[in-house]
Parts: structure tokens; sequence; C-alpha cells
């Protein structure tokens, strides 16, 4: 599987299977699960299943352990797809690294296999660099049926802020014993037992959390205030402030606090995204992407492309002006065999979406931006939040204006939006002969549930390992 596929999970019962090449410097890898709600958040530390606490009360996810042989190590998760009590709606496949770090461990892979008759269902070869903590993968519920999706986002906070992104607390304080930190849940709130209060042999009130867990620093990346915010009506303003605190989390957990970037945005108008204009689909993905822009750069613009057999500029979509931006440019069709010249009653500011047609030519757009970015220099990187359906198949023109990308200070994330051919977008990150990774995919089923933290993590996963990559190589 590529990074960000997923695929239905048929068998009811499946064993997660965490494998690596142990060795001399190799970390110490644990497996571990959440479950979480519809909110994506645990209830109570009982949904937090680790080797400190292996089993489940509802017995459906049990910690079945590791082992080893010949230089290969695996740790195993089980899970009862059947058992799961019907409020749970995700399950998050982790690990932690304790003594280093995940780009420390040759051979990571996940292995989803039918614990019935011992089938692989799926495999994802998984890369990581500076991370501690690690989801590969998850198990989610989508109308009644399970599915597995490739996640591989890595945590550079460490097990402490994968934790607390699902509802988890890690203690500040060590224990009286210098052991590990504690791991509770924030809600409903647990009051831990002070360690002086419990005999030697009495289990501890709340579950041990792996060593790799360390204590949250004091925020030092609040959101910044971004010009033309104060315009927005009060609604969307609280909306914005919202999703630029998640931006700002998001950051952090990668390792990325302070950092400032140009964001350009790509919106697909092919005739195969109708619905999705036509359901306000798109119109929220850049309510969302706006705040990204807004927490990484305080000018309150961010230049827009739309495209589809041919490309078009955009005006710049400036924060203050965002209700009538979206009003104004988040269209598509306008197609018409029998009538030439511009549609009567377009507003001057608005592109003729009759002359960017239908089709799906990422090549042409990709270009534009690339000339765009060479023209306009500035003194940080430029990320491209690149949006699309799939359909893709000039994959030769594509790769070779990525691959040309390369040395250029821009990184390019696209996003699938629920279909599955994306073509060479989907496979870049495995092609060879780069000397940066400069690509980053993923593809959601319906963008529109997922949730900020998660769409924010996501997005922003691969963006701060290529800065530094791409400092280290002097690109930026």
């Amino acid at each position: 599987m590529s990074k960000g596929s997923n695929l239905p999970v048929e068998a009811p019962v499946v064993r997660v299977e965490l494998a690596w090449a142990a060795g001399p410097g190799v970390p110490e890898i644990d497996a571990s699960a959440l479950l979480l709600t519809e909110a994506g958040r645990v209830r109570d530390d009982g949904d937090f299943v680790f080797y400190n606490q292996p089993r489940h009360t509802s017995g459906a996810v049990t910690h079945l352990g590791k082992r080893s042989a010949a230089g290969a190590a695996t740790d195993t998760v089980e899970v009862d797809l059947r058992s799961l009590e019907p409020v749970v709606e995700r399950i998050v496949l982790c690990a932690s690294a304790d003594g280093g770090t995940f780009g420390q461990v040759p051979g990571l892979v996940l292995r989803l296999l039918d614990a019935g008759t011992g089938t692989e269902v799926a495999r994802f070869d998984m890369v990581a660099g500076t991370e501690t903590a690690f989801i590969g993968g998850e198990l989610y519920r989508r109308q009644g049926k399970w599915k597995f999706r490739a996640v591989g986002q890595g945590y550079a906070s460490g097990l402490a802020g994968l934790a607390t992104d699902f509802g988890i607390t890690v203690d500040d304080a060590p224990p009286a014993d210098g052991g590990s930190p504690v791991a509770t849940a924030s809600a409903p709130p647990v009051t831990p037992v002070p360690p002086a209060a419990a005999a030697p042999s009495t289990p501890p009130a709340v579950p041990t959390a792996p060593a790799a867990a360390q204590p949250s620093h004091p925020r030092t990346d609040a959101p910044r205030l971004t010009k033309g915010e104060e315009r927005l009506p009060v609604d969307m303003r609280k909306r914005l402030s919202l999703r630029k605190e998640q931006v700002a989390v998001s950051l952090r957990k990668h390792g990325a606090t302070g950092v400032t970037a140009r964001v350009i945005l790509v919106l697909d108008a092919s005739g195969s995204m109708s619905f999705l204009y036509s359901k306000g689909v798109v119109a929220d993905v850049v309510e969302r992407m706006a705040a990204v822009a807004a927490q990484l750069d305080d000018d309150g613009e961010m230049q827009a492309w739309t495209f589809a057999s041919n490309p078009a500029r955009l005006p710049d979509l400036r924060l203050g002006e965002l209700p009538e931006w979206l009003r104004l440019h988040v269209r598509v069709g306008e197609m018409s065999l029998f009538r030439r010249g511009r549609k009567k009653g377009l507003d001057p500011r608005q592109v003729d979406m009759r002359e960017v047609g239908i089709q799906n030519e990422e090549q042409k757009v990709i270009a534009e931006v690339r000339a765009y970015v060479r023209e306009n220099p500035v003194s940080v990187p430029t990320l491209v939040l690149f949006f699309s359906d799939g359909g893709v198949y000039r994959n030769a023109e594509i790769e070779r204006q990525l691959r040309e990308a390369v040395e250029e200070p821009v990184f390019w994330q696209f996003v699938g939006l629920g279909r599955s051919n994306y073509g060479v977008l989907e496979r870049f990150d495995t092609l060879p002969g780069r000397r940066v990774d400069n690509v980053g995919f993923f593809a959601v089923d319906d963008i529109s549930t997922v949730p900020d933290p998660e769409l924010y993590d996501r997005l922003l996963s691969e963006f701060p390992m290529w800065i530094t990559a791409a400092g280290r190589a002097g690109i930026l």
C-alpha cells in the first residue's frame, strides 16, 4: 500500500503486525492501539492498549507482544472487529521508539493479517526520520463496514504529542520511583493515585505509558494574528481561530514550531469535480486551507490556481475577503460547445471556466506554478496545497515536472478527494533518483468527514521533514 491509500477489511478478526530488523543501535519498538469515538478521542485511559495494559475491557483489542528470530522483530496487536462497541469508530495503530528515533529502525513495515487464515491483507512499508512516535495505520468504520488506511505519520514530539492529540495526557512529573510518566485520559478526568499511597504490589491506578513518552513543553506557537482577520463574519472568524490553533499544534508535533512559508492553493475544476463543488465541499476545503496560510504566513494572502484542460490563476485570496472570494471563484463547468466569447454577466474578476475546460492536465498547472515561484522569489519556502479527485493520466509529463522541481524551494502536497486513479502522484514517495522527497500525497474517501486535527496532521506531516532535508541539500 502507499501512504494515504485504503482498502476494505472483510476478515472479522485481524492482526496488525509491526515488523523491523533488530540489531545493534536499533531502538526498542513498542506497538499500541487507541480506540476512538466519532469525536476522534478516547473515552478514558482504558481505551489505550499497550504492553502494560494488554487487553481492552471489551476483549476486542489485545496486545499480543513481541517476537524475534534471526534478526527480525515483530510486535502485534489483534482486533476482533465483531466485538468492538458501537461507539468505537476508529482504532489508531501506533508505535513508540525507546532509545532512538524511527529513522534508526531499518525495514519498518506494517502488515495487516487475517487472524483466522494468516493471509496477508495489506502491507505498508514505512519511511521515518527523527520521530519517536508513529502512527502506522488505522482501522475505521465507514457506513457500517470496516476499512484500513495506511497513515505513516510520525510525531517529533514523541508519544506525549501523539497521545495528547487523542485525549490522553502525560503527567509532567515522573513517578517517585523514577519510572515512566503516567498516561491518563483527559476526558473524562481521572484522578491519579499518588505513588506513595500504593503498596509495591498494588497495580497503578492508571496505566504506565511506554518509556518513549516525555513531558510536553510549554507552548511557544500561539496562532499568529493575521492581516484582515478582523473583517471576517463572526462565525467564520471563530472557525479560523480554532483552525489556526490546530495548525499550530500539528506544526509543533512535527518539530516545526515557528516555521513560516508562502502557501499556494491549487483546485481541480475538471468535470468529475462538479458534485464536490455543488455540495459545498470545495468551498469548505478552501476555508480550511485559509487557516494553514494564515498560520504559516501572516500577510493575509494566498495565491491560488484552478485547472482542468488548462490552468488559470485566480485572484489572490485575501483573508478579509474570504466570503466574497468563495462566492466568486469556487466554480466549475459553464462549458458550452455552441457558444463563443465571454459568458454574459460574468464578474470582471472571475475566470471564464469554459476556457479552463473539463479534462485533467495537472502537468500544465504544475509548470505554471513553478514559473510563478521562480519569477517571484521569497525568503521562505513555498508549500503548494494541491487538491484533485484523480483521473491522472499524464504520468510521464507530471513526473518530469516534479523531478525538475526537486531543486526548487517548493514542497508539493497533493490531496486526493475520493477517487483511486492518482497515477504517479500516489507513487512519487517511492520513486528513486531525487536528492530530496519534494512531494507528499494522501487520499481521503470524504474530506468533509475528516476532523480538522486529523486533516492538518496529515497535510503537514511531510513538509517539516522536507524543510530539514532541503536545508541540508542547499535547496533552502
